[in-house]
């Protein structure tokens, strides 16, 4: 039940994320020139435009299903970006970095207010008053910062269609970046390869970031 309670929190964290990361493309491509977000009705923070049905929904939840509630991933409804309309060719690479700069931002965000909780010194009458116990506020928190942090460098990985491979192409020679283009095609096929032999250690080698969430909040005992 803990766990599946968890996966809740993840999965409300992960809708959060990709709303920003997704309103943040758009954004950072209007800012550059390029109006075709602004035209699409894609600047906004509403969800209803940026959700995919099977990315936002019926994966997130297949996942959680199949993995018992140990497990989940979602995208929301990719911002349209024409780098055509932007006068120089690097603004793309800020245009790529504004979705998974900004799950870091929501990151450190939810990581201060979890923090500005604790340091005020939220009782358990307080907030059970409201229906909501201190260890529940605390884990959807540490939850949504988790999943944003995971959001965020998850999204640099040089595969395409991931946003790191928009930075990657940058910097590729010109006869190199018509071989590395190719890839495109079977981008998620490699990406779910990655996750489905690689997931573990993926996950360990982030778990010092996930740890010192938990301490700069000051609830070590709670996920430590």
């Amino acid at each position: 039940m803990e766990s599946w309670r968890q996966a809740i929190y993840i999965v409300i964290g992960l809708f959060i994320g990709v709303i920003f990361h997704e309103y943040m493309h758009g954004r950072a491509a209007d800012y550059f020139g390029d109006k075709t977000a602004r035209n699409a009705g894609r600047l906004t923070l509403n969800p209803i435009p940026h959700i995919d049905p099977f990315g936002t929904v019926l994966l997130p939840l297949a996942l959680l299903l199949v993995s018992r509630g140990s497990f989940t991933f979602g995208y929301a409804k990719p911002v349209p970006v024409n780098p055509f309309f932007m006068k120089h060719r690097r603004d793309m690479v800020f245009v790529a970095l504004a979705g998974p700069l900004t799950n870091f931002a929501v990151a450190i965000a939810i990581t201060l207010i979890g923090m500005l909780v604790h340091l005020f010194g939220v009782s358990t009458t307080t907030v059970s008053g409201a229906g909501v116990s201190v260890t529940e506020l605390f884990t959807l928190f540490y939850m949504a910062a988790y999943i944003n942090v995971w959001l965020g460098i998850f999204n640099l990985i040089p595969v395409p269609p991931l946003d790191g491979s928009h930075v990657l192409e940058y910097f590729l020679p010109p006869s190199a970046q018509a071989s590395y283009e190719r890839l495109a095609p079977f981008g998620f096929i490699i990406v779910f390869a990655f996750l489905w032999l690689s997931g573990d250690l993926f996950f360990r080698l982030l778990q010092p970031v996930f740890q010192l969430l938990g301490r700069i909040m000051g609830i070590p005992s709670i996920f430590l």
